[in-house]
């Protein structure tokens, strides 16, 4: 059994018992999150649109971190142009439990 959600703009397949990291969450560590926005569900069939929509996905927050740095180098040449700038995208970890659908 497996479902797709969507989060923080992304989409996810998850099974009971998986571990993703999805975009930063505003929950504790240890409490209960629920994703409402379920695409489609498989369980033995292929449950799409609608039949989808009532079903929901409940997890546990795992971590909260933030992703190795990335760096943005801009470089314009001749004319002495450069700019060096980092990032670390910040991202909750959640264990999946239940596939309610």
């Amino acid at each position: 059994m497996y479902a797709i959600i969507a989060t923080g703009g992304k989409q996810y397949k998850v099974s009971e018992g998986d571990e993703i990291r999805v975009e930063k969450l505003d929950a504790e560590v240890g409490t209960t999150v629920t994703f409402d926005h379920v695409v489609a569900v498989n369980d033995g069939s292929l449950k799409v649109a609608d039949d989808a929509a009532k079903a929901t996905v409940t997890g546990t927050v795992v971590s909260q971190g933030k992703a190795k740095k990335v760096i943005v180098y801009k470089y314009k040449r001749k004319s002495g142009y450069h700019k060096k700038n980092g990032h670390r995208q910040a991202y909750t970890q959640v264990k999946i439990d239940k596939i309610n659908g």
